[in-house]
């Protein structure tokens, strides 16, 4: 399939990657259907896009018209089969378990046309653990997006063991459809290519942390002022959710039995309290303010 064939896209999941996702396509003129399990969590998904879009409106970067055709070209569903069933293009952005999304994929390939690419924005599965579940496993690919996708222009596309070429260059033409920028991995590797960077000096800010080195908030100081980084790793692990970083841990410690890859105590110890970050209100800072 190539991409100016792709009239549809369903997004599967209305949380904050989720929503994001439907109204960039929504953004480029692409056709959206956005699912999740209930109204309560389609009606908060769109008007935390409304209040993006208002402020573009605000400063001039977005005319009015420009907003109300965009929010009017996602249309909010619960029911997966009237969202997928004439897509040509899915994206899961559900929660980040492999058994929830092989679970979804393999409701998806039972709704969706042949002919559609299922694509998995998970930032840490490669999809060929998830592709099993489908009969289409050629068409099956990680379309990982970067928080927050309205501003983050980086869209990580990964081959898996089965995924076809087609489908690498379809994907790879639709995240240029939707002005954003792919990079390819021919390969798949846990984390991908920029959260493995970031996990490397995660864990060095950890290990300075815990051994009484600085504070965290000096650290995240100096990768912000002597490394010209927007966010330090703290800030960062707040913004992202500490709970996503710890599950993704968790998960390579599942497979490796290896000690070295539990994640780090001060880490164990925020997600056990249930500070997860901006989400909940505080993290390694507090933003109950």
């Amino acid at each position: 399939m190539k991409s100016d064939a792709i009239e549809r896209v369903c997004v599967v999941g209305s949380g904050t990657m989720g929503s994001q996702i439907a109204m960039q396509c929504a953004l480029q003129g692409l056709d959206v259907r956005l699912q999740d399990l209930s109204e309560d969590l389609l009606n908060q998904a769109m008007e935390r896009n409304r209040g993006h879009l208002v402020r573009r409106v605000e400063k001039g970067r977005l005319t009015q018209d420009e907003m109300d055709a965009a929010l009017a070209r996602v249309r909010c569903e619960t029911d997966l089969q009237k969202a997928a069933e004439d897509t040509d293009f899915v994206i899961e952005a559900v929660f980040e378990k492999v058994e929830v999304k092989r679970e979804v994929f393999a409701r998806l390939d039972g709704i969706c046309p042949s002919h559609t690419i299922l694509a998995t924005n998970s930032s840490y599965f490669g999809n060929s653990m998830i592709a099993p579940a489908t009969n289409r496993p050629d068409r099956v690919v990680n379309m990982h997006f970067f928080n927050p996708v309205l501003i983050m222009r980086l869209v990580e596309v990964v081959k898996g063991e089965e995924t076809s070429e087609e489908t690498i260059a379809a994907t790879v033409d639709l995240v240029r459809r939707i002005d954003r920028v792919p990079v390819v991995l021919r390969k798949e590797v846990p984390g991908f290519l920029v959260n493995r960077i970031v996990m490397a000096i995660r864990l060095e800010a950890f290990s300075l942390l815990e051994n009484g080195v600085a504070s965290f908030e000096d650290i995240d100081t100096a990768c912000e002022m002597g490394l010209n980084h927007p966010m330090g790793p703290f800030k960062l692990i707040d913004f992202s959710g500490l709970d996503i970083s710890y599950n993704a841990m968790m998960e390579k410690y599942s497979k490796s039995n290896d000690p070295a890859d539990l994640p780090p105590k001060a880490l164990q110890e925020k997600v056990e309290k249930g500070e997860l970050g901006r989400k909940t209100g505080k993290g390694f800072y507090d933003y109950s303010k």
